[in-house]
């Protein structure tokens, strides 16, 4: 909703009773208004101060209504400008909206027209304001994509499937833990997309009320519902033509996931109290961290909509599943904190790193991100020791190299996870980590070759892969 006692108005004319006139009836409306009669003065006034909006006449005395709006709007892109002419001079108004005018009025002045095209033109302008600050949260999380790091056959895997679903609009359902970096692989689907340069839209469907999730993502038209004083886009809205990223989705109330399972259907839409039907060209990314083929099961989540978003399903494994990412997540983030906090380089030992590596990370990415950070800030040193590292990681036993594993996990899977583990945490010579699992060590090639993991020891420990 539009505070209107925060907007900023100027209305220019050198008809000194209608310039008053216009000035009195949007001042009733709440609007802070100004008005001048010299166009030469409210250009240099328009300079120096802020305007959400200028109501001016056209055809003025010295600076012109054209003139001025070209000037105003070479240093204020976001002030926008609505034009006041004599019948006689539409043309001067259709060159007016050419070069970026928002709409224009016929004198004599319909106050009512004037007091709705001020409101839908402030309506206009959050939404660009909302898009244009969506648009620099992009572009500041455009580096945050690199954090997609990692040589193990999860990640590259994972980067693999980014890159095939990125050229094409197919709805997509990213699963996996919390903090393994979810809406990372949906920016980076976006920003390899052709919609790269129009909005992502982010929702968190668990922090909305069920009662405000339909007016949150549809928008909704003025008096809709009580505090409905104007109309208010939707994140579909705001989204179209680019992305439209719902996170932690298995969130979603029964009547959301209705509602959802419509739009992407029809690509269509109405707003909460309206009757047009909107159609929005908007693709759809999908999070959660739970296993919605479970919800499916339980009747917790609808068996159609699961099966519309995981058109493309995409995992991201947990960190404990890669440990071998761990060293180059490190230098990324310490590379980034260090610059952000206009600290010095760091890095840390091998005794650190190795611990680091042991550690199987809850919080995964997540949780790594912000220990390194925390270590940016708090160690003096150019080298992270042991001694420097947070308690939960000093104090975690060495010796014991645990991971998790859920039941149900194939035992192919299971076994796999050990090797990359035993080969990451106890040692990576093969005939060593051939012996600790108790196989040949022809056997642990055949295995190497068999889960996918040659290449990446292979790279790892400077080996060359079996038939080279």
């Amino acid at each position: 909703m539009i505070d209107k006692s925060k907007v900023r108005i100027l209305v220019v004319d050198d008809e000194q009773g209608l310039c008053a006139g216009v000035q009195e009836a949007l001042r009733r409306e709440g609007y802070m208004v100004d008005a001048l009669t010299d166009s030469a003065s409210a250009l240099k006034q328009a300079r120096e101060r802020l305007y959400n909006l200028i109501i001016s006449d056209i055809k003025m005395p010295g600076v012109s209504g054209l003139d001025l709006l070209a000037q105003v709007r070479a240093h204020s892109r976001d002030t926008l400008f609505i034009l006041m002419t004599a019948y006689g001079t539409v043309e001067n108004a259709v060159e007016a909206m050419k070069q970026g005018a928002y709409d224009y009025l016929a004198k004599p002045i319909d106050m009512k027209r004037l007091r709705v095209l001020v409101e839908k033109a402030l309506e206009f302008q959050a939404v660009v304001a909302e898009n244009n600050e969506l648009r620099l949260r992009l572009q500041t999380t455009r580096a945050d994509t690199g954090l997609l790091v990692g040589e193990s056959e999860p990640m590259r895997a994972v980067a693999r499937l980014i890159e095939e679903v990125a050229s094409s609009d197919v709805t997509v359902l990213v699963e996996g833990e919390s903090g393994t970096g979810k809406e990372l692989v949906a920016r980076s689907i976006h920003l390899q997309s052709a919609r790269r340069d129009r909005p992502f839209i982010s929702v968190n469907c668990a922090a909305l009320a069920e009662q405000l999730l339909e007016a949150e993502l549809f928008g909704h038209v003025k008096g809709a519902f009580t505090g409905a004083v104007a109309n208010k886009p939707g994140r579909f809205q705001l989204a179209d033509g680019g992305t439209l990223f719902l996170d932690e989705i298995g969130d979603l109330s029964p009547k959301g996931q209705g509602d959802l399972l419509r739009v992407l259907e029809d690509s269509a839409f109405r707003m909460v109290g309206g009757s047009e039907l909107i159609r929005v060209n908007v693709r759809v990314i999908a999070a959660t961290n739970k296993r919605l083929q479970e919800s499916v099961a339980e009747g917790k989540f609808r068996e159609d909509l699961y099966y519309r978003l995981q058109i493309v399903p995409i995992v991201m494994p947990a960190l404990r599943e890669r440990p071998e990412d761990i060293a180059l997540l490190i230098e990324r983030f310490f590379e980034n904190f260090t610059a952000k906090h206009k600290r010095r380089r760091k890095r840390m030992s091998a005794e650190a790193l190795q611990l680091c590596q042991r550690f199987p990370w809850p919080g995964n990415v997540r949780q790594l991100r912000n220990t390194v950070e925390r270590l940016v800030i708090t160690c003096r040193e150019s080298v992270v020791e042991v001694p420097h590292l947070p308690d939960f990681l000093r104090d975690y036993d060495r010796k014991t190299t645990t991971f998790t594993v859920r039941p149900g996990t194939p035992l192919a899977e299971v076994e796999k996870m050990l090797i990359r583990q035993t080969l990451t945490h106890v040692t990576s010579n093969r005939e060593e980590a051939a012996k600790a699992l108790g196989i040949s060590r022809r056997a642990l090639q055949y295995k190497l070759k068999e889960y996918g993991l040659l290449e990446g020891e292979a790279a790892k420990t400077g080996e060359a892969p079996a038939g080279t």
